[in-house]
């Protein structure tokens, strides 16, 4: 892959001068390969992906814990279909479903119109899990991308807010999992994880992110990431070496899955 670091705000007071790292695949790479280097996706495809902190579930690693199972029990009578972006019916009913949902969770004009359109007619939008109750009505649907064997992608959940079921979302992401799994699927990615909000990701076996130069089964660094001064160079703070590598900062490039030869 080519890598392209695009110029952020610079610190000088800080010897700060921050770059966006964009990841652009080459010939005989699949996408597979960039979210394995800690690589999403842009909105509009899979020829351009960025650098973040990515949380995926190894599905090897994984086993249903009594929380899961718990969850699970809580959405009996729920049946779940795969379904194919192309046998599925983006209809206008469901549309105004997903922009109510959207608008609800996320707030007033952060996914209009013309972004959800984009999200179900990408690249990225290569399957849907759909979600009914026991009288048939549909209480929600889950936007895939998929590459069998190596990955699934969980993009986006869209579902009844104002179902009894409080834990619907997370019964949702819970299925997924034990499905792909079941399916010998390598990995099921989550998206990211930039606030505590997000750590309900975490709670199966196997999760790790990717914290810049490796994949992390730590969660206490996750959390740590999560809870330290964000205006701080995270290499250079002592506190993150010595936690974690043990203050050693070759630990930490030996670590990195990146080994760049320069031409």
């Amino acid at each position: 892959m080519k890598l392209l670091f695009s110029e952020a705000e610079a610190d000088y007071s800080r010897y700060h001068y921050p770059y966006v790292v964009w990841a652009i695949p080459e010939a005989g790479e699949a996408p597979a390969d960039l979210f394995n280097a800690g690589c999403l996706p842009g909105p509009r495809g899979l020829g351009q992906f960025c650098l973040c902190r990515n949380l995926r579930v190894d599905l090897a690693q994984f086993k249903s814990s009594s929380e899961n199972r718990r969850i699970l029990r809580k959405g009996e009578g729920i049946t779940m279909r795969l379904v194919p972006r192309a046998e599925f019916d983006f209809s206008p009913a469901r549309k105004a479903f997903f922009l109510q949902y959207a608008e609800a969770r996320y707030g007033a004009g952060v996914m209009p119109p013309e972004r959800l359109e984009l999200l179900f007619n990408s690249p990225l939008a290569t399957h849907l899990m759909v979600f009914n109750d026991a009288t048939g009505a549909e209480l929600g649907v889950v936007l895939l991308y998929l590459e069998a064997p190596r990955l699934a992608f969980y993009r986006y959940s869209f579902y009844d807010l104002n179902h009894p079921n409080r834990s619907l979302g997370l019964f949702l992401m819970t299925t997924a999992v034990n499905y792909f799994q079941a399916q010998k699927f390598q990995h099921l990615y989550l998206g990211t994880c930039y606030s505590e909000r997000a750590l309900y990701k975490t709670q199966f076996a196997g999760v790790e992110f990717f914290n810049g130069f490796r994949w992390s089964q730590n969660l206490d660094e996750l959390k740590h990431l999560l809870r330290r001064d964000p205006k701080k160079h995270l290499l250079e703070t002592a506190e993150f070496r010595e936690l974690f590598y043990e203050g050693d900062f070759k630990k930490i490039s030996d670590a990195s899955a990146f080994n760049v030869r320069l031409k």
